[in-house]
């Protein structure tokens, strides 16, 4: 009676594998876990991808509502650089009539400096010299006094819109008013905060007024 071949992938019950099968197994196993590796590579992609494209559309959104004007981009105003020797304050508004004021004409325009005298005269304040000066600058007024003035500077100062104020070492209580070219006029009377608060300071130093200048 011949005898059954004997069966060599199985042993004991178990099924034995050959080389060509583990080699097999293991290849699955390793393109199981490139497939893995290949579909995250292709989320992480595509995340991306979609990031990009939305940080594509809000900028196009963007420039596109600037350029039509939707948006108005308001440039920061630059903070004015500090002033040596700008008083800190804060101040108080000083009754009109302790406060001594000579009104200088530096505008050019003839009769202004005592046009303008009359008027705080008319508010009560002191008016002492009227005359003329050459300072140059830009702002509407320059107000100027010692550090005993600073207090009636800044009373002045709430009078006469957009003035700045320069220090100078006399020793009294008086304020020069210096008006300049740009000066359009003294605030109106029921418009002046009389609140407590600070001088604009600008560093400038009022020249010399010259012999045989027009009237003030």
């Amino acid at each position: 009676m011949s005898r059954k071949p004997k069966d060599l992938t199985v042993y004991h019950g178990h099924h034995v594998i050959d080389g060509e099968q583990l080699r097999s197994q293991f290849e699955a196993e390793q393109d199981e876990q490139e497939r893995r590796r290949s579909h995250w590579r292709r989320v992480r992609h595509g995340v991306l991808l979609t990031l990009l494209l939305l940080l594509v559309v809000a900028g196009s959104t963007g420039a596109w509502a600037i350029l039509t004007g939707r948006i108005v981009l308001t440039p920061q105003a630059a903070s004015p650089a500090p002033t040596l020797g700008c008083p800190a304050g804060p101040f108080d508004y000083a009754p009109p009539p302790s406060v001594h004021v000579n009104v200088l004409n530096a505008a050019g325009q003839e009769g202004l400096a005592r046009s303008v005298a009359d008027q705080l005269k008319q508010r009560k304040f002191v008016v002492g010299k009227v005359a003329n000066s050459t300072t140059d600058g830009a702002p509407p007024a320059l107000i100027v006094s010692g550090p005993a003035g600073e207090g009636a500077a800044f009373t002045i100062q709430r009078n006469v819109p957009g003035s700045v104020f320069t220090l100078d070492s006399r020793g009294d209580s008086s304020v020069d008013l210096i008006l300049l070219p740009g000066f359009a006029g003294l605030k109106d009377p029921g418009l002046v905060d009389q609140t407590p608060g600070g001088l604009a300071c600008v560093g400038a130093t009022p020249s010399p007024v010259p012999p045989g200048s027009p009237g003030p």
